[in-house]
């Protein structure tokens, strides 16, 4: 049992599923959160960076807060996506194992409703939620959140911006007497106004290490490239790094999709999630991802907020964020819970002037990363290609005679021999595939 939790105010039965999960020892922004929940009764805004444990920051002491003997919906946790509702859910779950009494719902969007409305039926303490998804029960009167006493909001930066009128909907809902705890990683202006609007006038404000955690262990790197060699350089860096684990972040769907498909087109372990995918696929491939069965996830911001996945050795922007609070989110994926990781940048000539706007403002430092030369790519992609070959099933319905007739052709060659050729005509047929970009460069500059 861990005397700091203890000395928390965590109590005991928390304290053995704690143990069980091998969380020992709290996080900055547990160690301060957690005492003022529990024993105060303001409004609490909380800015942590990602990966410092904020659901068992506020998940902790709401299960703690319970009254089991109160049958009604006590507490109402909002997340801005499913796939980050369904973590804090299970979080809880396994927070309480040795409190069974609670009754916990998870009620994201992108899943079947029907079953959602007959599990409200039964007694529930806490629901998890998606806002849209919860504006959508309110108003069917599958739930009541009338007398509901904390309400939940993390990753607040992102629900005002994308989610604002789904919140503001559940927020008239709620009584006025309800304690709000706001957690977040940045702090803009739609942030500060929904604190101003709808937090109590006596509101605690709690920073953890904020300087530091967020870009702790992270090293922060960019490449130049061209935009016909984007591509190829991309996939040199990921072949130097089979079987690592990261996530690649787009800026829209459809970068996705089409980086998604050259990576399963040369067979990289790969797969992909953005808004528009259901959330049955989206919740497929994260627990593929999750489970290590795929190495490499491809994602948008929204689609990928929150996703605390361990061991991601890299994050890269494929193309660089709009905004610094969405780089301090994408690159909060990796070097998580002490560990190190890599947020490698792969932007054109015309973003380097933006690399010193970025140290600037998040206080960071980039390093140029080393460009594969073109023989590396060359080759790289030789391999990628080799590696296709070798995946490729045998075709059943080719004839015997046609084999044969193979056969008879490169039957005097040894295996380095039908190598060396092999290899010599791939080159010689992607080589003039590569130079010719170039040809037509240098004749628009005339």
């Amino acid at each position: 049992m861990s005397k700091q939790f203890s000395s928390l105010g965590i109590n005991t039965a928390l304290q053995q599923s704690l143990a069980a999960l091998n969380i020992t020892e709290p996080t900055a922004i547990q160690a301060k959160v957690i005492p003022v929940i529990l024993n105060k009764e303001d409004d609490v805004v909380a800015l942590a960076k990602t990966g410092t444990g904020k659901t068992a920051a506020f998940g902790l002491p709401l299960l703690q807060l319970i009254d089991v003997e109160n049958t009604e919906v006590q507490a109402v946790i909002l997340a801005p996506t499913g796939e980050l509702g369904q973590q804090i859910y299970n979080n809880l779950v396994s927070y309480a194992t040795n409190s069974s009494e609670i009754s916990i719902a998870s009620l994201c969007g992108g899943t079947p409703v029907k079953p959602q409305i007959e599990r409200l039926k039964k007694e529930t303490h806490i629901v998890v939620a998606t806002p849209g998804r919860l504006v959508d029960l309110i108003e069917r009167q599958a739930i009541n959140i009338k007398n509901c006493s904390y309400l939940v909001l993390d990753e607040a930066d992102e629900m005002v911006s994308a989610l604002k009128e789904s919140l503001e909907l559940i927020v008239k809902v709620l009584p006025k007497s309800r304690r709000t705890l706001l957690f977040t990683a940045t702090l803009p202006g739609t942030v500060k106004q929904l604190i101003q609007n709808n937090l109590s006038n006596k509101v605690i404000q709690i920073e953890a290490e904020m300087a530091t955690v967020g870009h702790q262990g992270i090293d922060h790197q960019y490449v130049v490239v061209e935009p016909i060699e984007k591509l190829h350089v991309l996939m040199h860096f990921l072949n130097a790094r089979v079987g690592a684990r990261g996530i690649i972040f787009c800026k829209t769907k459809a970068a996705v999709n089409k980086l998604a498909k050259n990576l399963a087109i040369n067979k990289f372990s790969s797969g992909a999630i953005h808004g528009s995918l259901i959330q049955g696929i989206r919740d497929r491939i994260m627990g593929q991802f999750r489970e290590g069965h795929i190495d490499i996830l491809v994602a948008t911001d929204l689609a990928a907020r929150g996703i605390d996945v361990k061991d991601l050795s890299y994050v890269v922007n494929y193309h660089l964020p709009d905004t610094y609070d969405a780089y301090v989110h994408r690159s909060g994926r990796t070097a998580r819970a002490g560990a190190s990781g890599l947020a490698l940048s792969v932007i054109q000539e015309d973003e380097v002037k933006d690399i010193p706007e970025f140290e600037a403002e998040l206080g960071i430092i980039f390093k140029p990363f080393k460009k594969a030369d073109a023989q590396s790519i060359e080759e790289n992609n030789g391999l990628l290609w080799a590696k296709k070959i070798f995946k490729i099933k045998p075709n059943r319905e080719v004839s015997e005679d046609f084999k044969g007739k193979i056969k008879t052709i490169f039957h005097h060659l040894t295996k380095e021999e039908l190598v060396d050729k092999i290899s010599a005509n791939y080159i010689a047929e992607t080589k003039t595939i590569i130079e010719k970009p170039a040809i037509t460069k240098k004749k628009k500059k005339h």
